[in-house]
């Protein structure tokens, strides 16, 4: 005798398809929100024209068979930042270094005729280099910032320890992002203290990638929500138990 196969409920078709459709929604509204960014981002404490900030720039190791052993970073010169000071980093040394200005600059009101121009942090201890798969952050404080709507670059080169030099200094003019993109940022006014556009000069600014993410969780609770409705609502609706048949 061939075994016998008890057809499967209606009901429990439309609630293995509601389940399989809501967890289809799930799953879409999840897919993260991406946007190009630097190799080398810059991302500031403060953006507001007058501040010191902080200015945080991201060193991911982009070599699979060299470690990162120095990092250079190349200071405006067009609106020199003249107080500036670099963060320590355990096993790597740090020199600030002065040069005369291509053309003096009035910064509140005293003109200067040189102001920092490098900043460079070099590993001394070969377990501190930046090896595959990872990344360091190399902070500065910097100031005052200049007028908003100015965009400042920093020209930044990368040397590895096979010798391998990488220059990111490729400014951002359209929306296609260079190969090499200088990290930069925008000035903003004294009164917004809004985070600027990161990474090349012209990308996504900061909020803007925030209300992306924060779309994208609406999303995830939006998707779920309807599952959870889709399948109550079948629950409610199956026969109870004794009811005729």
């Amino acid at each position: 005798m061939h075994p016998q196969h008890t057809p499967a409920h209606p009901r429990t078709h439309r609630l293995t398809r509601a389940v399989a459709t809501g967890a289809a929604a799930v799953a879409l509204v999840v897919v993260p929100v991406t946007a190009a960014v630097a190799h080398v981002p810059v991302t500031p404490g403060s953006s507001a024209a007058g501040a010191t900030t902080t200015l945080t720039f991201r060193v991911p190791n982009e070599s699979d068979t060299a470690s990162t052993t120095a990092v250079t970073l190349t200071m405006p010169t067009a609106t020199p930042l003249i107080a500036v000071s670099a963060r320590p980093v355990a096993g790597w040394t740090v020199s600030v270094v002065e040069a005369p200005l291509p053309t003096p600059a009035v910064v509140d009101g005293t003109t200067i005729t040189k102001a920092p121009a490098t900043i460079t942090w070099t590993a001394t201890d070969p377990a501190a280099a930046i090896g595959q798969h990872q990344f360091q952050e190399f902070e500065i404080s910097a100031g005052p910032l200049p007028a908003a709507g100015t965009a400042l670059v920093f020209p930044t080169t990368q040397t590895y320890s096979d010798g391998t030099v990488v220059h990111w200094d490729q400014v951002q003019t359209g929306a296609t992002e260079p190969e090499h993109p200088a990290p930069a940022f925008t000035v903003t006014p004294a009164a917004d203290t809004t985070a600027s556009t990161t990474g090349s000069a012209g990308s996504g600014s900061a909020a803007s990638d925030g209300t992306a993410r924060a779309l994208a969780g609406s999303g995830l609770v939006l998707g779920a929500a309807a599952l959870l409705l889709a399948v109550g609502a079948l629950l409610r609706r199956r026969p109870t138990a004794g009811a005729a048949r």
